[in-house]
């Protein structure tokens, strides 16, 4: 096996980690994961950050130095909105629009029961678009102090477990600001760009959209499974 395939094989690989050891109590800096001292506003970050807070309350845990250290796995919508609100730069809001009971797909990326990304999928935004055979990203927030690659790592995988939770989909598609992006994570994970959507005003009362929308440019990008 060649060094390169080598390494797409192990960014492909999401083992769960065994069960966590117990933490020494951490200096209260974000910087140290998920430390639960310090500022009002950095403990909420870290309460929110943990997968269990009602038994980690009090521990911090080192970061991760690798995206290849991080399992990604489903969590709730709840917890995934809560997170985007903290770390998405453009979208921070997630709403379920006109269908309250959206079928949200969600999953985190977590090292030592602390998530350093989140992800949500739906069905596409655009009408026009296969509602039941293509899944679109909704939101993509990952956290200042996740590991490098983070981003295509966590794509790949994604990818790979959306086959087994939803076999029906066979396309995934997702739209890149690029007033701030650049598309990186799509291609290293082996997405094809396609489209190009030019900024323009909402105009449809029956689907109200933010107050203020972003007016940039977005490139759309699929990928087959």
């Amino acid at each position: 096996m060649s060094i390169q395939t080598d390494y797409w094989a192990l960014q492909d690989l999401n083992l769960r980690p065994p069960a966590c050891r117990a933490r020494e109590p951490a200096s209260g800096n974000l910087a140290t994961g998920c430390s639960l001292a310090g500022s009002d506003s950095a403990r909420g970050e870290s309460i929110a950050r943990l997968m269990h807070p009602l038994f980690q309350e009090g521990k911090g845990g080192s970061i991760p130095t690798s995206p290849l250290q991080l399992w990604i796995h489903r969590i709730s919508f709840s917890h995934a909105k809560e997170l985007n609100l903290l770390w998405h730069s453009r979208l921070p809001k997630c709403g379920t629009g006109a269908i309250k009971n959206q079928p949200f797909l969600c999953y985190g990326a977590s090292y030592e029961d602390c998530l350093y990304a989140v992800a949500i999928w739906a069905h596409p935004v655009a009408r026009n678009l296969p509602q039941r055979t293509w899944l679109e990203l909704r939101r993509f927030a990952i956290s200042a102090d996740a590991p490098r690659n983070t981003g295509s790592r966590m794509l790949r995988v994604m990818a790979r477990l959306i086959r087994t939770d939803r076999p029906h989909v066979e396309v995934l598609v997702s739209y890149q600001d690029t007033l701030v992006h650049t598309g990186s994570i799509y291609r290293a994970a082996g997405w094809s760009a396609t489209a190009k959507k030019q900024p323009s005003l909402w105009h449809c009362p029956s689907r109200p959209n933010r107050a203020t929308p972003i007016l940039s440019a977005k490139q759309r990008w699929e990928k087959v499974l």
